[in-house]
């Protein structure tokens, strides 16, 4: 089952199982903004899986006497309070960490997916992610009006399916039409999202994505080895900014680390190398630092006089 049908189906069990409120097929497709037809397919799911479906003075609950009901409904899920709380306790973290954000938008994903906007990106493009999350969960095309494309310099509307939003929902995984390929799009160029009424109708050409410790994010499996000696300083800061990199920053002498790693790009990693050039050596990974050269060498301080 894809991500989004999973979050749907999570979604309606904890509302069946929420022990301080009885939903309607109606209530239920209200919050989900699904039609009444969808609640009913993903009840029967439950039904054949031995889950026993009550309805009664036209609400409708899981029963307590149905397979696995315990640890569905007291330990795996929150009560709509309990999340409340747990995002209070998340909103007081670091909200520049790429690990708080995603557990605010998997968080968010479950319980109200139309506030994740509010709470991981700015205000302006609020309206946009929402809208893209709305298409994702029903498998929806939309068009992306005057997008606004750095590569080409093109501003056009592009008809995608989109799939999935990469970290802090800076970007978005698409399936374009026209090009007949998986790409990301950013969030910040996009005019407007324009809602249509078709379905996704290319699947199977949804592509998987990887994505690296410096939050880059790809659908090839090509990787990229780097080894990097580090300021106790870098180091520092390396683990800070990501986090993801701790497991892999071995200590070597008092002041003294080193980095090894695969990259889905050099672009995450030569941000972070080109900010501390004082402080990180790059060894044995000559295309690296080949890169390093190719950007410092195009950069506006190289060409200034």
């Amino acid at each position: 089952m894809d991500q989004p049908k999973l979050q749907r189906l999570l979604r309606i069990m904890q509302l069946l199982t929420d022990k301080s409120m009885r939903y309607t097929i109606n209530e239920i497709a209200e919050i989900l903004d699904l039609n009444p037809r969808s609640v009913y397919r993903y009840i029967n799911t439950f039904e054949s899986v031995g889950f026993i479906v009550i309805k009664d003075g036209g609400k409708v609950w899981l029963a307590k006497e149905s397979k696995h009901f315990r640890t569905i409904a007291d330990i795996v899920y929150f009560t709509e309070e309990e999340a409340y709380i747990l995002k209070s306790a998340v909103e007081v973290l670091d909200p520049l960490s790429p690990a708080v954000n995603s557990i605010k938008t998997k968080l968010y994903s479950l319980y109200d997916y139309k506030k994740v906007a509010n709470i991981v990106v700015s205000e302006k493009i609020g309206d946009n992610v929402n809208k893209l999350l709305d298409s994702i969960a029903k498998e929806k095309q939309v068009v992306l009006k005057n997008y606004r494309s750095s590569h080409s310099g093109n501003i056009s509307d592009r008809l995608v399916e989109p799939i999935q939003f990469g970290e802090n929902m800076v970007n978005i995984l698409c399936y374009e039409l026209s090009s007949d390929s998986c790409k990301y799009f950013k969030v910040a160029r996009i005019d407007e999202v324009i809602q249509t009424e078709e379905e996704w109708s290319n699947l199977e050409r949804h592509e998987k994505v990887i994505t690296d410790a410096f939050n880059i994010s790809t659908n090839s499996n090509e990787k990229y080895n780097i080894t990097l000696k580090l300021s106790m300083n870098a180091a520092n800061l390396l683990a800070e900014e990501y986090p993801l990199t701790i497991e892999k920053i071995e200590n070597i002498s008092d002041n003294e680390y080193l980095y090894k790693d695969e990259v889905c790009s050099y672009e995450g990693v030569g941000r972070f190398v080109l900010g501390l050039c004082s402080e990180v050596e790059v060894i044995d990974s000559p295309g690296f630092l080949e890169f390093l050269k190719k950007k410092t060498k195009a950069s506006l301080f190289a060409t200034s006089r």
